[in-house]
């Protein structure tokens, strides 16, 4: 007689209860299945794969030396919290439908789950939110434990430095996990990646501290000693041994401690449990271990598309699936940096996501990595262009906000020569609101000096950039996630006449003006108009959302009864409100009909398509909205002839 398979351990975890009823000798066993999982759901729905697989021990320790949601992980950027949404309930359908829609979100949110105590997406916020949250606690005079659990990226974004200059001054509770694997998205640069990297190694500097920690540990009231080792440390002035950057900030410093030793991280986190000043666990993990293929390429499973399990294979594109725009800028910017040394690139920790790999390959003295620090990678930048260089700051839609300061003051101000290209502008699908670049239309129209553009494929991509390493003052190119069109690219490059539209098909009754990726949309839309409605469409390809072509607007606007706008942005302030002040300011009163993203937070989905469907952007939804504006600017027999 047969009988069904045992069920799994990770199947019997309903909650953090469940892991901590396992004996010790189960947790091996534990985390192997969560690699097995992680792995496969991974593999089939793409995903944050190495950061995951290195922290799984790490995540099973903090689960059972601590109670959430009582006590609060604060995870940074959260790509790494895939095991925690495993052992706190959000196993099954819903995982194995992770960046999926309806499915578990690839980051932390608080609304999925009373687990996730605080939201993220982008990096180095982990530590100011932990400390608030801790500061709150001890204003409110309650007793849980916060944790903030960073990694060794974080702490090159300025903002986690900032938070640890503040940390003895807020509280006197709070722990710390530094989880160093010596990678962000791409190898860790910098003085900090240096620094850490020597404590880890250095075994002179590492015994004394274990020997003298074992030495105050011995003692029976052993938790009780760490106050009187705090205090000799802090008095004996390193004479011993050279304190750690952290504990010069006033944070108590332990470790290195192996991230895949169990017992020595459920150890190291009661200790610091009891401690009653601030505490810092510096954990060693192997990013992507357990799936060779993830330790071998760190950066390509840092965030992986589908993959095979077995070999770590990318899942292969359709044959004939044009060039991403990413390589398409990464090939043309290598290509006039090769021919102007003044042409530079600069990447926050992130060459292969925004194509500039092959300028690092290619011409390596012209390209900087700075890290995860785009305030600081965008005035690098200004300062570079005060001495005739052209900059080109290679930064996603979403993160450039983090910058906004410095774009403003530092850049458009001064009306520096420095341009951004913008990659994922518009819809992230899989990734979610965090990574969504629907804003930046519209907190850079308002920035004065600022020529923004968006072009239509990859060959008006290359004559954007071409142009704007030829503009006066600062550019900003905005394009899109995945493949391009398949345009072809031109042998040389165009200069484009700066705020000079485009226009594709001639129309009498609505002329549809779109940006960018919806130019496309545009056309199918104008035909499918003529077609079943018999509406004489135009369509203009905008190509500079600022400074806008206001001569053709108007032209246009004299003689046709309705204007439609497109863009992969939200409406508010974005392309077409732009339209609409045109029209205002010449006292046109033309109607528009603006198409683009509500106001509202868009959460993840298994498509762009999905997404769009679900807030009216389909192309019937779309074609609906323009027919019912454009009957109804007409007499009544007309609509009641076509009733």
């Amino acid at each position: 007689m047969s009988t069904s398979p045992s069920p799994t351990l990770l199947s019997r975890i309903a909650g953090p209860a469940d892991v901590k009823a396992l004996a010790p000798a189960q947790l091996p066993q534990l985390a192997q299945e969560i690699r097995d999982e992680l792995i496969e759901v991974t593999a089939r729905n793409g995903g944050h794969v190495g950061p995951n697989l290195g922290v799984v021990e790490l995540t099973i320790a903090l689960h059972r030396v601590f109670s959430t949601p009582e006590d609060q992980f604060v995870f940074d950027v959260a790509h790494q919290g895939y095991v925690h949404k495993l052992l706190t309930g959000r196993q099954g359908e819903f995982f194995h439908q992770l960046r999926k829609t309806g499915g578990a979100s690839g980051f932390l949110y608080r609304s999925e789950s009373k687990h996730d105590a605080f939201g993220a997406g982008h990096a180095g916020t982990a530590l100011s939110a932990a400390l608030g949250m801790a500061t709150a606690r001890d204003l409110r005079g309650s007793a849980e434990h916060v944790v903030a659990v960073c990694g060794d990226a974080a702490f090159t974004c300025g903002i986690t430095l900032e938070a640890m200059n503040n940390v003895v001054s807020s509280t006197k509770r709070l722990i710390v996990i530094l989880n160093d694997n010596e990678w962000s998205i791409a190898k860790n640069v910098g003085a900090i990646s240096g620094y850490l990297n020597r404590i880890s190694t250095s075994p002179t500097y590492n015994k004394l501290h274990h020997d003298i920690e074992a030495f105050f540990k011995s003692f029976p009231t052993g938790v009780e000693m760490n106050k009187v080792y705090h205090k000799w440390k802090r008095e004996t002035k390193d004479f011993f041994v050279e304190s750690s950057l952290f504990e010069k900030f006033g944070l108590r410093y332990l470790g290195p401690v192996d991230g895949h030793n169990l017992e020595a991280l459920e150890k190291n986190l009661e200790f610091a449990r009891h401690c009653d000043v601030p505490v810092l666990i510096h954990v060693l993990t192997k990013k992507g271990k357990g799936l060779d293929a993830a330790v071998n390429s760190p950066e390509k499973f840092h965030g992986a598309s589908p993959f095979d399990p077995d070999t770590g294979e990318s899942v292969k594109a359709i044959p004939g699936t044009p060039p991403n725009y990413q390589d398409v800028f990464g090939a043309a910017l290598s290509r006039f940096a090769r021919s102007n040394p003044k042409v530079l690139g600069i990447t926050g920790a992130m060459p292969a996501g925004t194509g500039l790999s092959q300028l690092a390959r290619e011409v390596p003295g012209q390209f900087f990595d700075v890290g995860i620090a785009e305030e600081h990678a965008v005035l690098f930048a200004a300062g570079l262009a005060t001495k005739g260089f052209r900059p080109v700051c290679a930064i996603y839609s979403t993160f450039l906000q983090r910058a906004y300061d410095q774009v403003i003051h530092d850049v458009c101000l001064q009306n520096l020569p420095v341009t951004f290209c913008m990659d994922r502008a518009g819809l992230s699908p899989n990734d979610g609101p965090t990574h969504h670049g629907l804003f930046d239309i519209s907190y850079l129209r308002c920035v004065p000096n600022a020529t923004v553009m968006q072009p239509k494929d990859e060959d008006e991509l290359v004559d954007m950039l071409h142009t704007s390493l030829h503009l006066p003052g600062p550019g900003f190119i905005r394009y899109p996630r995945g493949a391009g069109t398949g345009a072809a690219i031109k042998a040389e490059p165009a200069l484009m006449p700066v705020g000079q539209a485009e226009v594709l098909k001639v129309g009498t009754n609505v002329i549809i003006w779109a940006i960018g990726n919806m130019v496309a949309d545009a056309l199918k839309l104008a035909q499918r108009l003529e077609r079943e409605e018999h509406i004489s469409v135009g369509v203009v390809n905008a190509r500079f959302i600022k400074p806008l072509d206001r001569n053709l607007l108007l032209s246009q606007a004299a003689v046709v009864p309705l204007l439609v706008t497109m863009e992969d942005n939200v409406l508010a302030g974005g392309f077409g409100s732009a339209v609409l002040e045109a029209l205002q300011e010449a006292h046109c009163p033309t109607p528009v009909e603006r198409i683009g993203w509500p106001d509202k937070f868009v959460e993840h989905g298994s498509s762009v398509e999905i997404l769009r469907a679900a807030y009216g952007l389909a192309p019937d939804a779309i074609a609906q909205r323009v027919i019912a504006r454009w009957r109804g600017l007409q007499p009544d027999k007309v609509v009641a002839d076509r009733g």
